[in-house]
């Protein structure tokens, strides 16, 4: 479904990817684990086209999507919940979601991913006329994760969504990512928290310094010495 080849990318002057290579299949659960500046939010942001590659390539479905704009890349089934929830704070919780199927025309669509979100969610129906700033913080994850399924997407990219939270929201959130990709949804997954990505995930990444420096099935990569002792903190 995405094939990532040789991609470099730079941040001004600053060259973050030296030159990755990765792919996601359709129906998986892929992982990118790694420190602090190894390049995960990097690579997410240049499959959304918020930062322009440099060199290299990415194909989504066998099309080269590398130049496009990311409203046309929202357009052909791809969605990315950020870092750090980026909800709109002064809107309601029911339009946050609206604002995810803005490339959506046709109402009766629209009702029913705000049907399924709920389903996921049942909280934000109860929560939709309130304020997304007013929300805990688990609550505006589960928002922004909603708000990017509103763009019907076949491949959703989630950026650190563990960051902050409390271990029992922690794993409710990996529970409904969990559903939400039995139900078809494939998924990339950029997050920190190794244990918990790695126990979702069919295969995984080891990124470090821009490169990809491991890559497994997620059972081998949890069941390393050196991922245990680098990220399991043991």
């Amino acid at each position: 479904m995405l094939r990532l080849e040789n991609v470099y990318a730079s941040y001004e002057l600053t060259e973050v990817l030296h030159g990755i290579s990765l792919e996601v299949k359709k129906g998986e659960v892929v992982t990118i684990i790694g420190a602090n500046g190894a390049g995960k939010t990097t690579t997410l942001m240049s499959i959304s086209g918020l930062i322009k590659i440099s060199k290299g390539g990415i194909f989504f479905e066998n099309r080269d999507i590398s130049g496009l704009p990311p409203h046309e890349i929202v357009r052909l089934g791809i969605s990315q919940v950020p870092e750090g929830r980026r909800i709109f704070p002064q809107l309601t919780v029911l339009e946050n979601l609206e604002m995810g199927a803005f490339l959506c025309r046709e109402k009766g669509e629209i009702t029913d991913r705000l049907d399924r979100v709920y389903s996921y969610f049942p909280l934000l129906s109860e929560r939709s006329r309130q304020l997304g700033g007013t929300l805990s913080g688990g609550e505006q994850q589960m928002l922004a994760i909603g708000r990017a399924l509103m763009s019907g997407p076949s491949l959703l990219l989630l950026d650190e969504p563990s960051l902050g939270l409390a271990p029992m929201v922690v794993s409710k959130i990996f529970e409904i990512l969990r559903k939400i990709n039995g139900q078809g949804v494939t998924v990339l997954l950029v997050e920190q928290n190794a244990r918990a990505a790695l126990m979702l995930a069919n295969r995984g990444y080891v990124m470090e310094t821009g490169t990809i420096s491991m890559t497994d099935d997620a059972k081998a990569l949890a069941a390393d010495r050196r991922i245990r002792e680098a990220y399991l903190g043991e």
